[in-house]
C-alpha cells in the first residue's frame, strides 16, 4: 500500500520505518527542513534500538522516503496517518493545534478517496473533529474516512512493539475503510480489534492511565515496605505470579516519565472534567509519582548532614534505559532538588549526553560512569541503564569522595554493597534504611 506519515518523532518514525518493512511503500513528511534533511543522510533524530539499520535498509529498497512537500505526499498516497504531537497544554489539556493543523492541509491536498488515519493520542472525539474540518477545507469533495489507529509502543522497544505488539486497534464506522486497515495489518500477525472510533481513542488513554497506576501502587507499596521492614521486590515478585495481576510495571523505584504517562494523565484528568467528573484515581497516581521522584533527595538529606558544597554523581538522564528522552526524567526533579540545596552535579548517560531543553548550572556532563562518581560525595543511580549493572563497584568506592550511594531503581543487593563500604539506600526494602557506620 501507499502511505503517507506526518510527523517524524517517536511514532512517526518507527511506524514508517516498519510499515516499510512490511512491504508498503512509505512517504514520511515533516515540516522540519533540518530533520528532513538529516533523514536522508541517514542519521537519527532520535535513539531506538535497530531503527538507523532498518531506514536505511528501507531507503535503500526504495520504500522509504522523507519529504517536507505535504501536498506530494498526500497525494501519492491511499492512506495518510496523522502521528504529530499533542504536548500538554499549560491548563494540563492535550494541545491539539498540529493534529488540526495538518488535517486542514490534508483536506486542501485531496486528490482522489483518502484514508485519514489519526495514530496521535487525542482526547474522544477527535476523529469527529478531524471529519468536520476535512469538510469545511477541502476544495474538492473528494470522499473520505477518518480512522482511529492508536499506537501502544515504548521507547526503547518500540520497534519490537510495532511489529510483535499485543493488539492493533482500528476504530472505524465505516465498512470500506475497516477493509483496507485490515489489509494494511494482515502480515503484522497480531490480533485486529476492529471497534467505534469512540473506543478506540479511549483505549489508549485507558491503558497509559492503568500502566501507571500500577507503577504507583508498586511505589506506595514500596514506601510502606521501609517503614515497616519489608521487600517490596519480594512482594512485587510474589503477587506478579497472580495472572490477574501479572508483574509487569511493579518494579519499584523513583517514578516514571517520558512523553506518554506523565501528558496522557493530565489530559485524561481534564478532559473528563470536562464532563464534570473527578478521575480521583488517576489524580492520586500523579501525586504518588511526583513524589516518588523526591524519594532520592530524602535519602541524601538523611545521609548528608548539609549538600551545600557537595558534589553528587548522577548515573542516568534518560527516563528510561535504551532511549535519549529525557522529557519528564525523574532526574531533572532530582538535579534541580540538589541545586537548590547548594550541591553540585557530574553527570553521565550512555546515550544522553546533556539535558539540551533544561538549562542547569553547576553541573559537569561526563564521559563514562567512572568520570561520573570519581571524587564525589554521593551517588544516585537514576536509570537502569545494562552498563551500570555491570559496574565495577571496588573501582567506585575506589574513585569516590564517599561512600554514599542512593540506587533509585534497585538494580544492587544491599549485601554486596555493605561488604564492599557503601552506605546504601534503595527503594522498597528494609535494607533501605538508614544504616549508621564509622568511618
Amino acid at each position: 500500500m501507499k502511505i503517507a506519515i506526518v510527523g517524524t518523532g517517536y511514532v512517526g518514525l518507527v511506524s514508517a520505518v516498519c510499515f516499510a518493512e512490511k512491504g508498503s511503500r512509505v512517504i514520511c513528511v515533516d515540516n522540519n527542513e533540518e530533520k528532513i534533511k538529516q533523514l536522508n543522510k541517514g542519521i537519527m533524530p532520535i535513539y531506538e534500538n535497530d531503527l538507523e539499520d532498518m531506514l536505511n535498509k528501507n531507503k535503500c529498497s526504495k520504500r522509504l522516503e522523507f519529504t517536507t512537500d505535504l501536498e506530494y505526499a498526500v497525494q501519492k498516497s491511499d492512506i495518510i496517518i496523522i502521528a504529530v504531537g499533542t504536548p500538554m497544554l499549560p491548563n494540563g489539556h492535550a494541545d491539539l493545534s498540529q493534529v488540526e493543523s495538518v488535517t486542514e492541509n490534508i483536506a486542501k491536498f485531496m486528490n482522489e478517496y483518502k484514508i485519514i488515519v489519526n495514530k496521535s493520542t487525542v482526547p474522544v472525539g477527535t476523529q469527529k473533529k478531524v471529519i468536520k474540518l476535512i469538510r469545511d477545507n477541502q476544495i474538492n469533495e473528494y470522499d473520505f474516512d477518518v480512522v482511529s489507529n492508536p499506537e501502544f509502543l515504548r521507547e526503547g522497544t518500540a520497534i519490537y512493539d510495532t511489529m510483535h505488539g499485543d493488539r492493533i486497534v482500528i476504530g472505524t464506522d465505516n465498512e470500506r475503510a475497516r477493509k483496507i486497515m485490515t489489509k494494511l495489518y494482515a502480515n503484522f500477525n497480531q490480533s485486529i480489534i476492529l471497534t467505534s472510533p469512540e473506543n478506540a481513542e479511549m483505549i489508549k488513554y485507558a491503558a497509559n492511565a492503568f500502566l501507571a497506576t500500577k507503577i504507583s501502587f508498586i511505589n506506595e507499596i514500596a514506601n510502606i515496605c521501609e517503614i515497616v521492614g519489608a521487600d517490596v521486590q519480594e512482594i512485587a515478585k510474589i503477587i506478579g505470579m497472580d495472572k490477574r495481576i501479572s508483574p509487569e510495571f511493579l518494579s519499584a523505584g523513583i517514578g516514571f516519565g517520558g512523553a506518554c504517562f506523565p501528558k496522557d494523565t493530565k489530559a485524561l484528568i481534564k478532559f473528563t472534567e470536562g464532563f464534570g467528573y473527578d478521575f480521583k484515581i488517576v489524580k492520586s497516581v500523579i501525586e504518588v509519582n511526583e513524589n516518588q521522584k523526591t524519594k532520592p533527595i530524602e535519602k541524601l538529606t538523611n545521609a548528608l548532614s548539609c549538600v551545600k558544597g557537595r558534589t553528587i554523581g548522577i548515573l542516568g538522564l534518560a527516563f528510561k534505559p535504551n532511549t535519549d528522552d529525557t522529557r519528564e526524567s525523574p532526574a531533572i526533579t532530582i538535579i534541580n532538588d540538589i541545586q537548590k540545596l547548594g550541591g553540585k552535579i557530574k553527570a553521565y548517560d550512555p546515550i544522553v549526553k546533556d539535558i539540551d531543553k533544561i538549562k542547569f548550572d553547576n553541573i559537569e556532563y561526563v564521559d563514562t560512569a567512572y568520570d561520573a562518581v570519581k571524587d564525589v560525595d554521593a551517588v544516585i543511580l537514576v536509570t537502569e541503564w545494562d552498563e551500570f549493572k555491570q559496574l565495577d563497584l571496588k573501582k567506585v568506592i575506589k574513585l569516590m569522595k564517599g561512600n554514599i550511594f542512593i540506587d533509585g531503581r534497585n538494580i544492587y543487593k544491599y549485601t554486596k554493597m555493605f561488604k564492599l563500604g557503601y552506605e546504601y539506600y534503595c527503594i522498597g526494602k528494609k535494607d533501605s534504611q538508614y544504616y549508621k557506620k564509622s568511618r
